[in-house]
């Protein structure tokens, strides 16, 4: 790849974006950026407490000037949050600015990746989990679809595999 294209990873919680990200930005040289942790850097508490103290809305605000700025640099491997999608700005800026890549997984899967996890919001103090998951699949991977220029399941490999193969694909794509 001569040119360094902006590569966006997006995808439900449990779809492994940040860990497949790392992986990728390793074998391509580029630098790895995880919105969810740079949105708890400059905020200087983690995403749980915004979600308290500013709920959803608040925190989609901050989330959509990160991803803003983000996706204006340039050579990144971007992590996104799984709730990304749901900003209409948010999709524009991804689909516009870089490869969108689609890390999709089953709610089985997610489940099973998130269920000890204490620093997922939107699965804290519910009744269902699993049933949370579905319902955010429902409303999200329309989303999602939408802008990716690559979908690629994740539950049947490795991190380090699924980086090689995106790099195949991009590849590809780029002739």
């Amino acid at each position: 790849m001569a040119e360094k294209r902006n590569i966006f990873l997006i995808g439900p919680m449990g779809a492994g974006k940040s860990t497949i990200g790392r992986q990728l930005a390793q074998l391509l040289s580029m630098d790895f950026v995880d919105s969810d942790q740079e949105i708890e850097q400059r905020a200087g508490a983690d995403i749980s407490w915004i979600f308290d103290v500013e709920g959803e809305e608040g925190f989609r605000k901050r989330e959509e000037r990160i991803i803003n700025e983000l996706t204006q640099r340039q050579g990144v491997v971007l992590s996104t949050g799984g709730g990304v999608v749901v900003s209409k700005e948010n999709r524009n800026h991804l689909s516009a600015r870089g490869i969108v890549i689609y890390l999709e997984t089953t709610v089985e899967k997610q489940y099973q990746r998130t269920q000890r996890d204490k620093k997922r919001p939107l699965l804290q103090d519910v009744e269902d989990p699993r049933q949370v998951l579905e319902n955010l699949a429902k409303e999200r991977n329309p989303l999602y679809e939408e802008i990716a220029d690559i979908v690629l399941p994740t539950d049947e490999q490795n991190a380090k595999a699924m980086a090689t193969q995106i790099v195949d694909l991009i590849d590809n794509i780029h002739g």
